[in-house]
């Protein structure tokens, strides 16, 4: 009966028998997506409830752990670049230790609480919740340091 099901599915089967479903309406570069939930289904991978019967148990393994790797490079990649823009930041809190340290040990935590989920949607966005908060630091810290640096310029045309 499955062997049945699987046939009927088949591209290969559907094209021999002519029973090929019509291509959808191209759509133009600046139509968009009518609904949130048109773009979601069209840029979020699907759960499916069962596994497929296609594959295999190593198989269905195989594909989970490729697919937890890609999460786990991601998300090693985003440490790295929390690591790399806690440099920047040298000066104390108000205890006296620097806030490259504080930061340094609330990603750590954040990671280790993130660490056992296993639903992709959270795992994408977590990622792209910390690559934003990332980059929106580090544009802060520009910002700040664009007015310094102008601020130390109109102090010395001023000055001399």
């Amino acid at each position: 009966m499955a062997v049945a099901a699987r046939a009927r599915s088949s591209p290969l089967l559907r094209a021999l028998a002519g029973t090929r479903p019509p291509p959808p309406r191209p759509r133009s570069i600046h139509e968009g997506p009518d609904t949130i939930d048109e773009l979601l289904d069209r840029h979020l991978s699907k759960k499916s409830p069962t596994p497929s019967p296609a594959l295999d148990d190593d198989a269905a393994e195989a594909l989970a752990r490729r697919r937890l790797t890609s999460s786990r490079r991601e998300a090693l990649g985003l440490y790295r670049d929390i690591l790399r823009a806690t440099r920047l930041f040298e000066w104390p809190d108000e205890r006296g230790v620097p806030w490259r340290d504080t930061l340094r040990a609330n990603a750590r935590r954040e990671f280790e609480e993130a660490r056992g989920e296993r639903d992709p949607e959270v795992v994408a966005r977590l990622l792209i919740g910390g690559r934003d908060a990332v980059e929106q630091a580090l544009e802060r810290v520009a910002d700040a340091s664009r007015r310094m640096v102008q601020a130390e310029e109109a102090k010395r045309r001023g000055g001399a």
